[in-house]
This record gives structure tokens, C-alpha cells and sequence, in this order.
């Protein structure tokens, strides 16, 4: 299926009606054949966040929004920080072809049930999903809405804000999971670039009670932290904080992939370390470090991959989901991660936001970049 070419709009503005009229002119006509829309804001705009849907739905005359808060949002070349802001992009789809998922708080079933039709009829789908960081439930909420869809190829992230977590769904919502469904007709290539790099070599997790980790190859986590850490870092475990991870590799993984965690404590007395994620024994665990070149040379090879994918098709519009620890932090201050997007793949229509965590199969990540390109 070829899709029109999607449609952008940005403006930063501390009023609803500002922010929504400067990103419409940009816009221009709103064809009679848009029907989704997705909305990211910053965090400075949560109190408009409902007068802009609404705004939104009157303009242009699109019922259908998905979209979320972000501390920092971006568009096509531009990363938008410590300011109000607001992006949007316009698609026209067949209407059968997408399924806007309203807020899940506690289970998936009741949904997937009640639309177990158009799921059944649109094929292996992919999903847009954002989630609240504030439920703890967020992550089963995205492994059971994998589950339940069986082939589903789900993408997004986890709200970020320092007020309301406020999520777009047909309407405004918070507290669990939604986003947007597409039908397999609905052609997108997707991929995601990791923030860090492996220092040390795989290891098995050989003693630990939930998050806390007592020994890692039979010594003990701190003992394999400060081998793998090297001397300098070593000598002052304070000065991990931010920059030494724990990776958790993808089981069967063809490509070597592995989900970045936080150290979030570490008890030399005893030897032990707590991670941000539930662990066992007998799975592996290989420590990694916060890499700015590293981080350019992956988000390099995953623009190039992309190209050699989708080959003389240029994308209609993208959906960019980044980790709040990259943009700015590793890339530079002048919308430098955003730059290397439109340097490699040209100026497509995109929109997203810098999150909490960022989802990729289906799977939460950390210190990732997830890009999805429809064509």
C-alpha cells in the first residue's frame, strides 16, 4: 500500500490556540482524506494538553489522535527542551487499516477480545504504545498486549514528565498503556540503535532474589562489576552512577541484542548489586558503559540499515522514540541526534519524544533510539 506523505507541524507557546494555529499554517490545507493524527507536547503544556486535542479536533476535522507527554519532544532536524512545545503530524490511511487501543490499567483481554474481528482480519499488526512509568504494571501491561496479538511488532515509550503523565488516545488519558494499531497492509520498516556498549563478557547470574544480584559466575556482583569496570573505576564505585549498566541479553537474539538496566545500588560490605529489573538465576547479564561515539557509530549503522530496507521507496512520515539519557546528553546540544536522522535519510515528516524507556519488540528498553518509517 502507498501511503500519501504525512504532515508536520511544530510551534513552541504557552497557549493552546497559539501553539495549534502556528503548526496548522504551517500545515496548510488539512486534506478531507486525514483521519489519525499524532500529538506530542513537552511537559510545560500538561494544563493545555486537553483544550489543544480539542482544538485539534475542530480545525482539522481528524477525530482520531494518539500521541504523549514528553520533557523534551522532537521533529524532523529539531529537538525541542525547557520550553513549551507542541509537534504533530497528519497521516491519511485506509480506516481499516488502524485501530486506535484506548487506556489499559490492569489487563489486556477485555480489548483484545473486543476486537478479536478486526485483529483476526488485519494479520500480524504493529503497534505504537505508550505506556506510564507511574504504574508499575506498565511493563507486564506491554509483554501481555504482545502476548495476546501473537505476531505483533509493538514500538513507543514511557511517558516522561515532571507533572501529569498524560497520554492521547481519541481522548485524554493516564495511568496504563495505548496507542495505535496498524493492519500488516500498512508497510513499516522499523529498527532501534543501543546508547551503550559492552564492556566485559557475558556472564550468568549465579545467586540473586528479585532485583538484587549476590554473585555473577560464582564471585561476587561487585567483584565482577570491578573486573569488567576496569581499575580507574574501581577504585570509586560512586563514579558508575550514570555511566555503568547492566545489559540483559535477548535470548536467541541473531544479532547480539540486549536490554540496558541501571545500576541502582551497590553493597561492598556484602558484595551485592540491585538492578532497575527482576532477575534470576541462571540468566546472563554482561555490564556495559554510557558511549557517546558508540552511540553515533550504532545510530549510523542503523540509519544505513533502514536505507538498504526500504531502497528507492521514501519514507511518507517516522515516528522517532529516544531515551531522555541520549539527545542532548550524548549527541550535543544543537539537535544533534535529530540531524544524523535527516542527514542520512533526508527531511521525512517525523515526530516523537524523548522517554522514559523505550519499547522495540514488544520489549522495554533503556538508552535507545526506536525509528519507525512508513512508506
Amino acid at each position: 500500500m502507498t501511503l500519501p506523505q504525512f504532515l508536520v507541524g511544530t510551534a513552541i507557546g504557552s497557549a493552546a490556540q497559539e501553539v495549534v494555529n502556528t503548526c496548522l499554517r504551517q500545515i496548510g490545507d488539512v486534506p478531507a482524506s486525514t483521519n489519525l493524527g499524532f500529538v506530542y507536547i513537552t511537559d510545560a503544556l500538561t494544563r493545555e494538553f486537553s483544550k489543544i486535542h480539542q482544538l485539534l479536533v475542530e480545525t482539522t476535522g481528524v477525530t482520531h489522535w494518539v500521541g504523549t507527554t514528553g520533557i523534551a519532544i522532537c521533529a524532523t532536524n529539531r529537538e525541542f527542551y525547557d520550553q513549551p512545545a507542541l509537534v504533530i503530524m497528519l497521516a491519511s490511511l485506509p480506516a481499516e487499516n488502524f485501530l486506535v487501543m484506548p487506556n489499559l490499567t490492569s489487563e489486556v483481554d477485555t480489548f483484545v477480545a473486543q476486537h478479536q474481528q478486526w485483529l483476526s482480519q488485519a494479520g500480524p499488526v504493529f503497534g505504537i504504545v505508550h505506556g506510564d512509568p507511574s504504574n508499575p504494571a506498565t511493563p507486564t501491561l506491554i509483554e501481555s498486549l504482545a502476548n495476546a496479538l501473537g505476531d505483533a511488532f509493538l514500538v513507543g515509550g514511557l511517558t516522561s514528565s515532571q507533572a501529569h503523565h498524560y497520554q492521547l488516545a481519541d481522548e485524554l488519558t493516564q495511568g496504563g498503556i495505548s496507542g495505535v494499531l496498524f493492519a500488516q497492509q500498512v508497510d513499516v520498516q522499523v529498527d532501534h540503535t543501543q546508547g551503550c556498549t559492552p564492556i566485559g563478557p557475558i556472564r550468568q547470574v549465579t545467586h540473586c532474589h528479585r532485583n538484587i544480584i549476590g554473585k555473577i559466575d560464582a564471585m561476587t556482583a561487585v567483584d565482577a562489576l570491578k573486573q569488567d569496570a576496569g581499575e580507574v573505576l574501581a577504585r570509586d564505585l560512586s563514579r558508575m552512577a550514570g555511566f555503568i549498566f547492566a545489559g540483559l541479553p535477548i535470548p536467541n537474539s541473531d544479532t547480539g541484542d540486549y536490554m540496558v538496566r541501571n545500576l541502582i545500588g551497590i553493597d561492598t560490605q556484602h558484595g551485592l548489586l540491585a538492578i532497575g529489573d527482576m532477575i534470576e538465576t541462571g540468566d546472563t547479564l554482561m555490564f556495559c558503559r554510557r558511549d557517546g561515539n558508540t552511540a553515533r557509530a550504532d545510530m549510523q549503522a542503523m540509519l544505513e540499515r533502514l536505507k538498504k530496507r526500504y531502497g528507492a521507496q521514501k519514507p511518507k512520515g517516522g515516528l522517532y522514540f529516544s531515551c531522555l539519557g541520549r539527545g542532548r546528553q550524548q549527541f550535543g546540544d544543537d539537535s544533534e541526534e535529530l540531524k544524523m536522522i535527516s542527514a542520512a535519510l533526508g527531511d521525512i515528516p517525523l515526530v516523537g519524544f524523548f522517554a522514559n524507556g523505550e519499547i522495540y519488540h514488544s520489549r522495554l528498553y533503556g538508552y535507545t533510539g526506536v525509528l519507525s518509517l512508513f512508506l
